[in-house]
């Protein structure tokens, strides 16, 4: 231990940022509670029915692939504050990369349920309009939406300088929205779980958002699991304590708490958009689901998992502020129980009346002309089904 570790903290690790507690109460907080404070009553109703609708959505996902008519689902329940706050708390020009897992994240961008089904279904790649919405797709390989995050956002440091020669604002900044009306500056944020910061894709993105001061921010839900793996295993510190190795601020937040998580993402990206660099945020959840449908997690975590972290619901200390605050009553909750019924409703008929693609079909899109190398892979998968015995 050097001579300038602090013996009680050797680490650095951040203070956990928590303005509201598990039973709804808030606590005044010197640094974070201004930005919380820009959130009116109506805001925390509606960041409430679009957490309800997450979840209800991902519930009948999870249903829907159990019942055989999705090919896989990515669970997203006990996140659904850590998503829908953060997304509140962006511009709209700012871009989003998310990982497979941020359905709380697109339903707050605007993006609607149906939208979000093709991929599960098999019947598209990309359900919804990226450039419309300032959303990448899903990216299913594991952390490399990271990289790509960081890519772009370095290019926006190169529109802002080709900007400052020409006077000329550049597309490149913000695709959804006129750059010539954006009162923003533009800037990245890259969702991604605890796994994947154990991959070298993330160290690598970091490094070069840090060498070359890339507007982006890393948003780290640390749902305790990388699949099987406990975080315990994974980390011997917290990951917002990386942050300071690549020379950036590292958050650490309690991310079932809606207040907090806005108020960090705020402050984040008002520092980013100063020319501070890139921030990393850990914002500590639970997964409460599997990693995946294709997942049991009965065989490797507690059985009194439930019992520990259930009580932290998001939902619950949300719905429990509300009450408490005279905001919301139970004709509200009454209302948001029609709404997302009504349009788990209309998701559900919207998926099974979509007609699942064939793989020859995904094969054509390769190339936008005939190409020996598509030619050469759909002779292998014919093969390889030929090879398969009828029964």
């Amino acid at each position: 231990m050097s001579q300038t570790q602090n013996p009680t903290n050797p680490w650095g690790t951040p203070e956990r940022i928590q303005l509201m507690n598990e039973a709804g109460e808030t606590t005044p907080h010197t640094s974070f509670s201004a930005y919380a404070d820009e959130l009116t009553g109506e805001d925390l109703k509606d960041m409430y029915r679009t957490m309800a609708l997450t979840r209800r959505f991902c519930d009948e996902m999870t249903s829907l692939q159990r019942q055989g008519q999705l090919a896989l689902w990515v669970p997203s329940r006990g996140q659904e504050a850590a998503q829908v706050a953060s997304a509140r708390a962006l511009a709209a020009n700012d871009y989003i990369f998310p990982s497979y897992r941020d359905h709380g994240v697109l339903l707050e961008r605007g993006i609607t349920p149906e939208e979000i089904t093709p991929l599960f279904r098999g019947s598209g790649t990309l359900g919804w309009d990226a450039k419309k919405h300032n959303v990448h797709s899903y990216t299913l390989v594991l952390a490399a939406q990271v990289l790509h995050a960081t890519g772009y956002a370095m290019g926006l440091n190169l529109d802002a300088e080709i900007e400052a020669e020409t006077g000329e604002a550049q597309t490149g900044q913000g695709q959804a929205t006129d750059p010539t009306q954006d009162p923003d500056k533009p800037a990245v944020a890259v969702y991604c779980g605890d796994g994947s910061t154990t991959e070298g894709d993330v160290h690598e993105s970091m490094v070069f958002a840090a060498s070359y001061n890339a507007p982006v921010l890393f948003f780290v839900q640390n749902n305790h699991w990388a699949i099987s793996v406990p975080f315990s295993v994974q980390s011997r510190v917290p990951i917002s304590t990386r942050a300071a190795g690549y020379g950036f601020e590292g958050l650490r937040v309690d991310g079932n708490d809606v207040l907090a998580v806005y108020a960090a993402t705020r402050y984040a990206m008002d520092k980013i958009r100063t020319g501070e660099g890139p921030v990393l945020i850990e914002a500590e959840t639970y997964r409460l689901g599997p990693h995946t449908t294709a997942d049991d997690p009965t065989k490797y975590r507690p059985e009194d998992h439930g019992a520990t972290y259930e009580p932290l619901d998001p939902m619950l200390r949300l719905e429990a502020y509300l009450r408490s605050t005279g905001q919301a009553d139970d004709a509200f909750f009454d209302d948001i129980a029609a709404y997302t019924k009504e349009q788990v409703k209309s998701v559900r008929s919207y998926v099974l009346a979509s007609e699942p693609e064939t793989f020859e079909t995904y094969l054509d899109r390769a190339y936008a002309a005939p190409h020996q190398q598509v030619e050469d892979d759909r002779s292998f998968y014919r093969a390889y089904n030929d090879g398969f015995e009828e029964d």
